[in-house]
């Protein structure tokens, strides 16, 4: 008896599942090079938020020189897209990272290199007393001006409109941007490539409320 093999007990690493996510991709520690992320010379859009990763799976899928570097503060989730991306073929190209943008966004260079930005339906603790933990902060915009080349486009998109009414002057009134809408657009300039989340709500008729800002 003493000689049998143990069997597999529900402690046994091979039946656990990771539930914390741990192994998600991170990025380097220090100051990073988003153009060493991703191979290519393709343009480079930064994603915040990229949730399921709809919109970056059909970007990659609709542009073949297309890169893409996404943050998404969920581990699962980011653990998931940069899996799918390497799956469908794009893992040289288009990575997912498990990150808080606001964070990490400071250390992230050189100037100026990245072609355009997305962030999808941010802060769902919408209520006022959440208002606090709001993504897109002054903060962020900085950041975005100074990574974001001349002429490269951001897009903003929500279904909450206090959100939108926010956001919207955040980037408007920033000296390093024009808004492109007035103040919101009909359509992504991305499109066909759409977020989950805004999929979901074309198909209910629930509005979205889209903002683009160019970098001066």
């Amino acid at each position: 008896m003493a000689n049998e093999p143990m069997k597999d007990t529900p402690e046994s690493p091979e039946k656990q599942r990771p539930k914390s996510y741990a192994h998600a991709p991170r990025l380097p520690e220090g100051p990073v090079t988003l153009t060493e992320l991703v191979s290519g010379d393709g343009p480079l859009m930064l994603e915040i938020g990229p949730g399921r990763g709809r919109f970056a799976l059909e970007l990659c899928a609709h542009n073949q020189t297309q890169r893409v570097i996404a943050l998404e503060i969920r581990r699962k989730l980011a653990f998931q897209l940069d899996d799918r991306l390497a799956q469908k073929g794009y893992g040289k190209r288009a990575r997912c990272f498990a990150e808080d943008a606001r964070e990490v966004l400071p250390r992230l260079g050189p100037m100026a290199c990245v072609d355009a930005v997305a962030i999808h339906f941010p802060d769902p603790w919408w209520k006022k007393r959440h208002a606090k933990r709001m993504v897109v902060g002054d903060a962020l915009v900085n950041e975005i001006a100074r990574v974001v080349k001349p002429g490269g486009l951001v897009l903003v998109q929500t279904d909450v409109l206090e959100r939108a009414e926010a956001y919207n002057p955040r980037f408007a009134e920033h000296e390093a941007f024009e808004s492109l809408g007035s103040p919101y657009v009909d359509e992504s300039p991305f499109v066909p490539a759409r977020s989950n989340r805004e999929a979901i709500a074309i198909i209910d008729g629930l509005p979205v409320y889209r903002m683009v800002f160019r970098r001066k």
